[in-house]
């Protein structure tokens, strides 16, 4: 009896084209957006256009504006659907460490060498990639599974100085929400719990009255 060896590509891209993505047909969305941070709570309107575009109006805290367009921008980018080919066709892929909770690290080389994931049951539980002029490493820890795909939703990002690995601000903590609206899942609820220097700073935004465009 021969056990056959799924290359690290294959348990990559399985991975990869588990994740929930919105199709072609996705119409964009306006939101209610309550955003609180720290001791403030301020409400805006939302936008996310068919292209991915975010308007955020009815706001006019600049900093808050600025925070609440970083996250729906941020919502867009994640739900983009990009063949495996698109995304990863200049790269190679091989094996690497298993690690205690049985996750497979995937170690990339071509064009994205030095970047590397772990995979676990077609769930990519480490992203460890370099970005413009930063090393971001983000640990999934739980996800929400719908019948197309898994959703993060439970996570941590930090972020590192490529060239001397010093870390660049605090850890934050990622919880995420969604409902579904039509035929889309979208976040109604994101919390951030980031910690810099011992301190803790809660970020939360709420998306209610989420309507199909």
């Amino acid at each position: 009896m021969t056990v056959t060896q799924v290359s690290a590509q294959e348990l990559f891209r399985a991975a990869y084209e588990n994740r929930y993505t919105w199709d072609q047909n996705f119409p964009g969305y306006t939101a209610d957006i309550t955003y609180k941070y720290d001791e403030k709570v301020l409400t805006a309107k939302v936008r996310l256009n068919p292209d991915f575009k975010a308007e955020v109006t009815e706001i006019d805290d600049e900093a808050a504006q600025k925070a609440i367009h970083s996250q729906a921008w941020e919502i867009g980018i994640h739900r983009i659907r990009r063949t495996f080919e698109q995304t990863h066709g200049e790269n190679t892929f091989s094996y690497g460490n298993t690690d205690e909770t049985g996750a497979v690290e995937i170690l990339v080389g071509g064009k994205s060498a030095g970047d590397k994931y772990k995979v676990r049951n077609d769930v990519v539980t480490l992203v460890h990639r370099k970005i413009h002029n930063v090393v971001v490493t983000i640990n999934t820890f739980s996800v929400h599974e719908t019948q197309e795909g898994y959703l993060s939703h439970t996570y941590d990002s930090v972020y590192h100085d490529p060239a001397t690995g010093i870390q660049k601000g605090g850890r934050s903590e990622f919880t995420d929400e969604y409902e579904k609206v039509g035929n889309y899942y979208i976040l109604n609820r994101r919390e951030i719990r980031t910690e810099t220097e011992g301190k803790i700073s809660v970020q939360e935004f709420i998306f209610s009255n989420i309507e199909l465009l």
